[in-house]
């Protein structure tokens, strides 16, 4: 048996989906009891993509390699007058060729 299938494995994704599922269904179910969102609520809410994004570039940034910092400043430069299918791409084609180049 391979050691991705154990029953332990098995068990955490199973509690790792059920946390995830727990929380995003008591966001929802306390959100929807309210008449109206609060301005701090929404401006918090509002705030959450950027936390995200960053808690998953920032370690990459710091840990990759030459290859990857390019990449991210490509992706900044198109990101900011492009939307986000070309930013990806660009971001894809630097990081190609930057692994390419220095190997």
């Amino acid at each position: 048996m391979s050691e991705l299938f154990t029953p332990y494995m098995t068990l955490l994704i199973l509690a790792g989906a059920a946390a995830t599922y727990l929380t995003r269904i008591g966001g929802y179910l306390l959100i929807s009891r309210l008449k109206s969102v609060p301005p701090r609520v929404d401006a918090a809410l509002n705030a959450v993509p950027a936390a995200v994004l960053t808690t998953l570039v920032a370690p990459a940034f710091f840990s990759g390699g030459i290859d990857v910092k390019v990449a991210m400043a490509v992706s900044l430069a198109i990101g900011l007058g492009f939307s986000s299918i070309p930013m990806l791409i660009g971001g894809w084609i630097a990081v190609m060729i930057m692994r390419h180049l220095v190997g």
